[in-house]
């Protein structure tokens, strides 16, 4: 059916791109507030401001007391921002908010004195991190147990349903009130905010495991019990996370949710245009009913309400998860429509209690892994570091047999490693073990305290220990494309203060780049970094993706990259040629008059960092009605034709799009 599908979609090359019918801004603008409120939020706004950066000067010298300014900073931004982008979703939200000053005042004078009260307290607490990705301060909630203990705990991390008017504010609010669904005993429970109302994904994935790594750097965490559990839009991020990241979790629930994009959003509904093919290849990205096979590494307990219409998403897991070979176990709320029945919840809660006190082995004897992408390349002991193709199904099945002996086999799989946290009983130096590899006999090397071992498949099919990952130039883990791909780790918008090219060129990539900053900052949560390109420094190379807007003429940083791109002797070479007659993409040539390109590939002046060509995250408004729809739009470039004005769907007219291949080449084909 897919392939039929795929086969009817395009018959040219240029395809006609019909933006959805409906979109929806979100958060959605807020309601007046009186004058009187607002003056007396801006001021106290702007006296938290300035102890904020006194404390900011003050700790320096201190990096403990310094790394608790973000559990201050997150009422400032909350109540910031609801100001700046009047984003009071309801005239009961001041009261919040003066709160929220009030908290924040508390904190700031606590550690202006060396204390830090709420880092020690039971109950609901509100903290905060530093995000990689841009830089921004980001709220997460607890829920700590009243018993003290220096014994590491349990974690559940708990994802919420969606909700468009959840701000900062909002969120605050809700995790001051609440304790949640779930507080299993003796467990700390993380709410993550998840970057704003995104099921996780993109930023708001890596927003949750940056909140968890705040909870495990400030408290006494179990590795080995870690649970994960959501509800509506949370519950389809459990099952995003639950099959991405299989190998993490103790235990996990996805309750109700989407699972895939292509049937819960209706895509090819005779209502709507299709999908382009490089869409529907990256829905690969985010399905999770394409990762059903990774279920059985731990244990999974689904839950529906009987008459909940996101019950269909469950049912589809299910058929997936028998086809596999792996045993979905679900509850069913017996006349239930959204939401938790009491008799099933009760059950539910005492299956997590039971699986995150029996927690998950450290070294399980057997593991199974299925990706689409080196976006997610580990299971438990197993990390892929290669692949034949993305975008097709990868899997890998391995078995320590015995202490002595790994059964491997393996699908789409072009390189890998085994990393095991201790070394295989009895074995030792002048014992290496065996390893079988989809039948092929090999040696593994000599055995330490732990045992790492590389391998890799030659051009000849045949597998061979290796002495490391590294593959050099090749799609690896964190270089994978598409050009989403940027926005998961710190990254940096370059602006443009030359001459363009053209007039045409130029308004499209400054109206872009407005855009982008502004839907960063309502989707995810974070103002962009922004330099102009003459303010480019070696640390902004060094450590961040970079993401340049305009041409050569406009772009000083771009203008250097094609220049040294075109004396280097690197393989693979920098696809692109630009000049004020033609846009040349491998060779795909257009007349840059009134065509731009859009790609994403290694940075030539750092290869571990991504460079992005005049793009942001690529989903655009269209997709707002359903977080089902929030999937990478692009490729790993294309050319757009810039006489078709960007719309809620695309950034003009797409002409032609397209990956590049496992080592950043352009395809044969």
């Amino acid at each position: 059916m897919r392939s039929l599908i795929l086969a009817l979609l395009f018959t040219a090359t240029a395809l006609a791109q019909t933006p959805p019918s409906t979109t929806k801004q979100s958060p959605p603008p807020g309601v007046a507030i009186p004058d009187a409120d607002r003056k007396e939020l801006e001021t106290g706004t702007a006296a938290l401001g300035r102890e904020i950066e006194t404390l900011r000067a003050s700790l320096k010298a201190n990096p403990a007391q310094l790394a608790l300014l973000p559990d201050v900073q997150i009422f400032h931004k909350a109540v910031d921002w609801a100001l700046r982008y009047d984003e009071f979703m309801d005239v009961k939200q001041l009261a919040s908010a003066k709160r929220a000053l009030a908290e924040g005042l508390e904190r700031a004078n606590a550690l202006k004195n060396g204390q830090s009260p709420w880092a020690q307290a039971s109950g609901p607490v509100l903290r905060g991190y530093v995000s990689k990705i841009d830089g921004s301060v980001q709220p997460y909630g607890l829920v700590v147990p009243e018993s003290q203990t220096k014994s590491p705990r349990p974690l559940l991390v708990w994802l919420a349903g969606r909700n468009d008017k959840r701000t900062e504010l909002t969120f605050l609010d809700e995790r001051w009130k609440s304790k949640g669904e779930f507080t299993p005993a003796n467990t700390i429970v993380v709410h993550p905010y998840g970057r704003f109302c995104n099921a996780t994904k993109f930023a708001g994935e890596t927003d949750v495991f940056e909140a968890m790594a705040s909870v495990q750097a400030r408290y006494p965490i179990d590795p080995l019990r870690i649970a994960m559990a959501g509800f509506s839009m949370g519950g389809a991020s459990a099952w995003h996370l639950g099959t991405h990241h299989a190998g993490k979790w103790c235990a996990m629930s996805p309750g109700a949710g989407f699972c895939e994009t292509a049937i819960y959003a209706k895509v090819f509904s005779d209502k709507s245009e299709p999908p382009p093919w490089w869409e529907q290849s990256l829905f690969h990205y985010t399905n999770a009913a394409d990762y059903a096979a990774n279920l059985a590494n731990n244990p999974l307990m689904a839950y529906s309400g009987e008459i909940d219409p996101q019950r269909a998403s469950a049912d589809m897991m299910e058929k997936i998860c028998a086809t596999e070979g792996v045993k979905m176990e679900r509850l069913i709320g017996p006349q239930t429509a959204h939401k938790y029945e009491p008799g099933a919840k009760q059950q539910l809660a005492k299956w997590l209690d039971e699986k995150i006190a029996a927690g998950t082995p450290a070294m399980p004897p057997k593991v199974r892994f299925t990706t689409y992408t080196l976006r997610y390349p580990t299971m438990k002991w197993i990390t892929l570091d290669a692949l034949d193709k993305h975008w097709e199904r990868a899997d890998i099945d391995a078995e320590l047999a015995d202490e002595g002996t790994f059964r491997v086999k393996t699908k789409n799989v072009a390189a890998f490693t085994i990393a095991l946290p201790v070394a295989p009983a009895p074995l030792d130096k002048t014992h290496p073990p065996r390893v079988l590899i989809d039948g092929q006999e090999l040696v593994g090397p000599a055995v330490k305290d732990y045992w790492t071992a590389h391998f890799r498949k030659g051009a000849d099919g045949k597998w061979a220990a290796a002495a490391s990952a590294d593959l050099g130039q090749h799609k690896q883990h964190g270089l994978t494309g598409p050009v989403d791909d940027a926005f998961v780790d710190s990254f940096l918008f370059v602006r443009p203060t030359g001459k363009p090219l053209n007039d045409k060129i130029g308004a499209w990539a400054k109206s872009e780049m407005e855009r982008a900053i502004v839907e960063w900052r309502r989707v995810f949560r974070g103002d962009a970094r922004v330099k102009d390109d003459t303010a480019l420094t070696a640390d902004d190379i060094a450590n961040a993706n970079l993401i340049l807007w305009g041409d050569p003429s406009s772009n000083r940083a771009l203008k250097a990259i094609l220049e040294k791109a075109a004396l280097a002797k690197t393989v693979p070479q920098f696809p692109l040629a630009w000049t004020a007659n033609s846009v040349m993409l491998g060779p795909v040539k257009y007349p840059a008059a009134d065509h731009a390109p859009i790609l994403i590939f290694p940075n030539p002046l750092n290869s571990a960092r991504y460079l992005v060509l005049n793009s942001g995250f690529t989903f655009r408004e269209g997709s707002t009605t359903t977080n089902a729809l929030q999937t990478p739009k692009l490729p790993d470039w294309a050319i757009i034709d810039l006489r078709t004005p960007p719309s809620a769907k695309w950034p003009g007219l797409v002409t032609e799009a397209g990956f590049f291949d496992e080592a950043w080449q352009w395809p044969k084909k």
